[in-house]
């Protein structure tokens, strides 16, 4: 019977070996988290047995037989070793974030930044060649410059867009804010040419693969991620809700799979149940609505940023977005007699409603495409940065998908647009107006200000001296 070998395997011995039933058995290293592990147990597997080829091509781990009882006690030691370390880093992990949360919104984009960098970085090294790699200088430095061009480029492109008020009025960015795209564009282009001139006979089909597969990494990580970062701007809460909701989605999938599951969802993810998905689908639903219903009657939570200083304990204020407001709603005709005609709520919790429906059914699906990729290279994880959960990767693959359709919702179903905002006008009157209309614009909103009685007259005054000096 022929197998393939699978890559990063130690086999310690070749030699059919005879157990207790007197029957040869293939006798090969492995445990259910690395089949490589050189301190793993010795399980015996028969060469006709269906889980031995399921464990070659790597789509099981190897049953242990029953009578074995010291492999088994150790397998379960090391199952509950695990199972311990997972857990405490989740609750590390779940306790800096609620910090980063309460320490305000710039600690929260350096850490979603930090998240979209080691992201790229896993991704990017499950298709590298060393070898091949080290004939090539250029390949490992372009894929970083990519990265650093794409980060300036879209940070850039948010930084303006909330944050005109500071930009358009500093005279060292504005130049760099007025011909920003252009300059990203530079750039980039830039990488390109030296991509090109870095081409080396026998090396086109490695270069292109990379080439490639790096612009897949940007798109799928730091693009998704990007939107990620403008939620934080618009309100925590636009934030906090949809990231939240993948995780405890996950916790209820988990928990409503192993108390009730019986069928398989999907192939490439084995343990999954639909009874688990659906079950996940309801309490995520309950618990966004909960959660909105603690967020909402903070400012904090539901204003959007002005200024990166702010926290928790400095707090936020605006005037929030209708969604935040209740209304009132009547009822279809068949339900008012059980119900009443009409009932009052903020249209947040619908909204939340079809949030946590994304978060359930549809997000998911990134998480097996991340495990339909692990599965094409052979890896059981992205990365060992955190204890017990494998790479930094594993624990977004869901959240760059939700934090992209989280901020295209808001955008299309819940800002509140303004037809004329103060950064708008800025960008107007400096774009569009000469120097000495500019004057004229100022001049004149001091004389509206100070007949409102909002500003004293002498300020009036000594701008006219000023300026007249000039």
């Amino acid at each position: 019977m022929s197998t393939r070998n699978r890559r990063g395997v130690k086999f310690t011995s070749l030699k059919p070996t005879i157990n207790g039933s007197g029957t040869g058995n293939i006798r090969r290293e492995s445990t259910p988290s690395d089949p490589s592990d050189p301190n793993s147990p010795l399980v015996d597997l028969d060469e006709n047995d269906p889980a031995y080829q399921d464990w070659v091509d790597g789509d099981k781990d190897p049953v242990v037989p029953a009578n074995d009882a010291p492999v088994a006690t150790t397998e379960y030691e090391k199952k509950k070793q695990n199972f311990v370390v997972r857990t405490i880093w989740t609750l590390v992990m779940i306790a800096f974030f609620f910090i980063l949360l309460f320490s305000g919104h710039l600690y929260l984009v350096a850490v979603v930044t930090a998240v979209q960098i080691i992201t790229f970085k896993e991704v990017i090294a499950i298709s590298s060649v060393p070898a091949k790699e080290k004939n090539m200088h250029f390949t490992k430095a372009l894929n970083w410059y990519f990265l650093v061009t794409t980060i300036y480029y879209l940070y850039g492109e948010s930084v303006i867009y909330y944050f005109k008020h500071i930009v358009l009025v500093d005279a060292f960015l504005l130049p760099m804010a007025s011909h920003h795209r252009f300059i990203s564009f530079m750039l980039y282009m830039l990488g390109f040419v030296f991509f090109v001139g870095s081409l080396r006979r026998g090396h086109y089909r490695f270069q292109f693969t990379q080439f490639a597969w790096t612009h897949m990494a940007l798109y799928l990580v730091v693009v998704q991620a990007h939107f990620t970062i403008n939620n934080i701007f618009e309100g925590l809460i636009w934030f906090f809700l949809p990231t939240s909701m993948i995780i405890t989605n996950d916790i209820w999938a988990y928990i409503c799979g192993i108390s009730f599951g019986r069928t398989q969802l999907i192939k490439l993810s084995p343990k999954k149940t639909v009874e688990g998905f659906v079950g996940a689908w309801i309490c995520t639903m309950i618990y966004g609505l909960a959660v909105a219903r603690i967020l909402v009657p903070y400012k904090y939570f539901i204003c959007p940023v002005r200024n990166l200083g702010a926290n928790i304990w400095t707090g936020l204020e605006c005037t929030p977005n209708p969604v935040f407001s209740p209304h009132t709603y009547t009822l279809p005709l068949p339900l008012q007699p059980i119900l009443g005609d009409t009932f009052t709520s903020a249209p947040i919790y619908f909204h939340v409603l079809l949030m946590a429906t994304f978060a359930s059914l549809i997000a998911p699906f990134g998480g097996f495409f991340a495990s339909g990729l692990k599965r094409t290279f052979k890896i059981k994880d992205f990365g060992d940065t955190i204890p017990g959960h494998g790479g930094i990767t594993d624990r977004m693959d869901c959240q760059f998908i939700m934090g992209f359709f989280s901020n295209l919702y808001y955008q299309s179903f819940i800002a509140a647009n303004k037809a004329v905002t103060v950064g708008g006008v800025l960008q107007s009157v400096i774009g569009n107006l000469s120097p000495q209309e500019q004057v004229e614009v100022v001049l004149g909103l001091q004389k509206y200000l100070a007949g409102q009685g909002l500003v004293g007259q002498e300020i009036v005054q000594c701008w006219n001296d000023v300026l007249k000096s000039q």
